[in-house]
């Protein structure tokens, strides 16, 4: 059984009073949630993800405080290929910097952890949240340790013999972090008491589900932009390496590995996804100004069209500037606020459904 249906057998008298706080508690965390994929991409761009070359979810809250446990992680990284390959010209205070990027990614996601457990104990307390909702909720709990496991598996891809993370596991990581966003954006907005006014048919669910299947993608195809630097070339637009569709798409064998494998294929797939967005999110906004227009829950739509102009702008001025940090990290966060976005559109008209399905 799907949250949105364990839901919909709150009593409706009192689930606006009392589940009030549970909505902002998760709002939080949706941003707790953000802050740590800003992060995460800081630490992608300054080359910092692979500083620290153990895991310890406990002991390794506490940072290094002496010498000696400074030298003993700075030894440690010296062993992997980064270090040999790229890095030997580094000196222990060189490391330090790039080691505060990795620490403070990790501690985010160990402060997301207390976060969620504590509030979530003390709503259960409260019998704030009944056991239909609870387990839901607790699965994404679940969905969040997961998700350190995965960033984990990501950083050990690069310990022995890469000089980065595979590019594989950096798109599972911020695929499972972007679902996990979602559905702290979801839950909440779907929780809120009340209906928004518009018509809401099964097409217009289904359309707001497309778009944001096609914006989840997106964001997975940026992952191996990321994870290949491959926006580090073909530094011009709307012309890729001189030509509309450059040559070069499918030099590797079987053909299926350029998508994630070739940098030249990678940045072309996601310059395509980018322009089915912008056209499909167009015929979406087109197709809804011919009816009944925008008031109400399809207000959504021209947000998410002046986000994705906001978006595409970010990324073709990433590009030609060759992916400076403070771009890079907009364009990445601005994906997830365009993928809040539209959660809470779909969440809103699944709302609406239902507010008409009890009256009826």
């Amino acid at each position: 059984m799907t949250i949105a249906q364990n839901a919909a057998s709150i009593p409706t008298t009192t689930a606006p009073d009392r589940l009030r706080p549970v909505r902002i508690w998760l709002y939080v965390m949706a941003a707790l949630v953000l802050g740590m994929v800003v992060v995460g991409g800081i630490t992608r761009l300054t080359e910092s993800g692979l500083s620290i070359t153990s895991w310890k979810p406990i002991s390794g809250i506490i940072p290094p405080l002496s010498d000696a446990d400074w030298q003993a992680e700075f030894d440690a990284y010296k062993t992997i290929p980064q270090y040999e390959v790229l890095n030997s010209w580094m000196t222990l205070d060189n490391f330090k910097g790039i080691f505060f990027w990795e620490y403070l990614h990790r501690l985010i996601g160990r402060l997301l952890g207390f976060a969620f457990l504590a509030p979530f104990a003390v709503f259960l307390l409260q019998r704030r949240l009944p056991r239909r909702l609870a387990w839901p909720l607790f699965g994404l709990f679940v969905l969040g340790g997961f998700q350190g496991l995965l960033g984990w598996w990501m950083v050990t891809s690069g310990l022995t013999q890469l000089t980065s993370v595979s590019q594989y596991r950096l798109a599972a990581h911020l695929c499972a972090a972007s679902l996990l966003f979602m559905a702290l954006v979801f839950v909440p907005r779907w929780l809120k008491p009340g209906a928004l006014s518009g018509t809401v048919t099964s097409r217009h669910m289904w359309s707001a589900g497309l778009l944001l299947a096609l914006i989840f993608i997106q964001i997975g195809a940026g992952a191996f932009v990321a994870g290949l630097d491959a926006g580090m070339g073909y530094n011009t637009w709307p012309l890729m390496d001189g030509s509309i569709i450059p040559n070069g798409l499918a030099v590797i064998d079987p053909w299926w590995r350029n998508l994630f494998e070739n940098a030249l294929t990678v940045q072309f797939v996601h310059r395509c996804i980018a322009y089915l967005v912008v056209l499909y999110l167009g015929l979406l906004i087109w197709r809804q100004s011919r009816t009944e227009g925008f008031l109400g829950v399809h207000g959504w739509l021209t947000r998410l069209g002046l986000l994705v102009l906001v978006q595409v702008a970010l990324g073709i001025a990433t590009l030609l500037n060759f992916v400076p940090l403070s771009l890079a990290i907009g364009h990445q966060a601005m994906a997830f606020m365009l993928a809040g976005a539209a959660v809470a559109y779909l969440a809103d008209m699944v709302r609406n459904r239902q507010n008409l399905d009890a009256v009826s």
